[in-house]
């Protein structure tokens, strides 16, 4: 029996348009969470290095990195998190 692939999953899976429609709607917290280790690696700083840094804990800073949080950041702690990586953040706007 052949194994299906992720990608195959995920195809089969957008032929629903309620799956494709919320997996469209999530992809930009994935995205964000997934920029903010970037840049926190980039740094060469742990979560517990970076939480020192910005006067939290290390389990804020994971719950912000995670994928599954059902929180969302504010600006000002997104805006805090870049400066304390060395970088800062800028806002910009597609079409849909």
């Amino acid at each position: 029996m052949k194994r299906t692939t992720l990608k195959e999953f995920k195809n089969q899976a957008f032929e629903n348009p309620d799956v494709k429609a919320e997996y469209d709607a999530l992809a930009p917290a994935y995205k964000l969470r997934k920029k903010l280790v970037a840049l926190r690696k980039k740094a060469g700083l742990t979560q517990e290095e970076l939480a020192d840094i910005m006067h939290t804990q290390k389990s804020n800073i994971s719950r912000l990195e995670s994928v599954s949080s059902k929180i969302s950041p504010k600006l000002s702690t997104i805006e805090e998190y870049a400066k304390a990586t060395g970088f800062q953040l800028e806002i910009d706007f597609s079409p849909i």
